[in-house]
């Protein structure tokens, strides 16, 4: 996404990166068959606007969303994405699944080629020879970098609740965990993950960026394994609290929740009311911890209050603080009823676990039904997430095809 792309209204334009794992449809195991499916991708039409990335494992890829001004639009174009990426990948023998962990790990995964991740792996060695972890990161567009960083310590005490809402991934090495985001514990192996540091601007931002990279435990200033950061490629804040979600509209709703804190926090930095400070790291870390070992099941912390609340209220508590944003946009109805149905129904790891009872295979099966439950239909339309058809393939007008790499 150039910056010519962005709105000229800050906290308006959004986008979406989800990373899929690829299964294997008769043992449920991951295969690598990324490069097969990109370049199946790179040979078809893919009306939806998105852009497909390969990711460190080749058990993995990605869909970078087209930049949208509208959740309407934002919510077609990611289930156009996930079907034509589904679409491709059963042609070439394998299941999409949209799972924060591996319910099934296949054997040792290859790494995709290229001179970063290179880099990544000899550096990191170990944790990452099995990474097969996937998230949902939402872009939200901002006017530069000293307004990102401001906008990022306005999110930090929201970001283990965007967690909780989206845990999926209770399974890993064929067994139970025991918690709701096991991703969450795999990428708390790496230095500097978590809540991001409270910083006064980009300048103080990107020199602790700096710092790691001299220290030698990240790879570059551009790397850094926060929740939250403005990104270092784009004029947008990048929230990456979120597991890979099972469902279009489960990722619709990370955006709008996401897009929902990026407004409030520009409304209140325009007001002149600096960010509520987490008081203590610790407490900060435990409500990161609480999150991802119950999600919405059991109790939360709130980070300001450094208390213990139930996860659904902190839940409850998030939409109320972004509602004034969402009713702006003409979003709080749909964000409304979207966090409702996971309220009511659970998150996707507590759907994994009812699939579980009949085994892991099951589990399998239905995050592949759930990631793309509509195929590609005959004359090219696509469904949305709302499971109406959508004209995108008959050359239905859209946002910009810039994306958002």
């Amino acid at each position: 996404m150039r910056p010519t792309a962005i709105s000229e209204e800050p906290g308006l334009t959004v986008g979406v990166e989800e990373e899929f794992l690829l299964t294997d449809p008769v043992s449920g195991e991951t295969t690598a068959r990324a490069d097969a499916v990109l370049a199946r991708t790179r040979s078809l039409p893919m009306p939806s606007g998105a852009q497909f990335h390969l990711e460190l494992l080749g058990t993995q890829v990605e869909a970078a969303s087209a930049v949208c001004t509208d959740l309407p639009t934002l919510g077609r174009r990611l289930a156009a994405a996930r079907s034509e990426l589904a679409a491709s990948a059963r042609r070439e023998g394998a299941l999409l699944i949209s799972s924060g962990t591996a319910p099934l790990p296949g054997p040792l995964p290859p790494a995709s080629e290229g001179e970063r991740f290179a880099r990544i792996r000899d550096l990191y060695a170990g944790v990452v020879r099995d990474y097969e972890v996937s998230g949902c990161h939402v872009h939200v567009g901002v006017a530069d970098r000293d307004t990102a960083v401001a906008v990022v310590n306005h999110l930090r005490p929201w970001l283990p609740t965007l967690l909780a809402v989206s845990a999926n991934s209770p399974h890993a090495g064929g067994a139970d965990t025991g918690y709701a985001s096991w991703r969450m514990l795999q990428q708390a192996r790496f230095p500097g993950a978590g809540l991001p540091p409270w910083f006064p601007s980009a300048e103080d931002h990107d020199r602790e960026t700096a710092r790691l990279a001299e220290c030698g435990v990240v790879v570059d200033p551009a790397m850094s394994f926060w929740l939250a950061r403005p990104s270092p490629h784009l004029p947008t804040v990048e929230v990456r609290a979120a597991d890979a979600v099972p469902t279009a509209e489960e990722a619709l709703l990370q955006a709008a929740l996401t897009r929902g804190l990026v407004r409030t926090a520009l409304a209140e930095l325009a007001a002149g009311r600096t960010a509520s400070r987490v008081p203590n790291d610790q407490v900060g870390a435990a409500a990161v911890w609480a999150a991802a070992r119950y999600g919405l099941a059991g109790d939360g912390v709130d980070p300001v209050g450094e208390r213990r609340v139930p996860a659904a209220r902190l839940a409850a508590a998030l939409l109320d603080h972004v509602a004034p944003a969402l009713e702006e946009t003409g979003d709080l109805d749909r964000t409304r009823t979207l966090l409702g149905r996971v309220l009511r129904e659970g998150t996707g790891a507590d759907h994994q676990r009812r699939a579980a009872a009949g085994g892991m295979r099951a589990v399998v099966e239905a995050l592949a039904r759930r990631t793309s439950p509509h195929p590609t239909s005959a004359n090219g339309d696509e469904v949305d997430a709302d499971g109406r058809m959508d004209g995108i393939g008959a050359g239905t007008a859209g946002p910009s095809p810039e994306t958002l790499r």
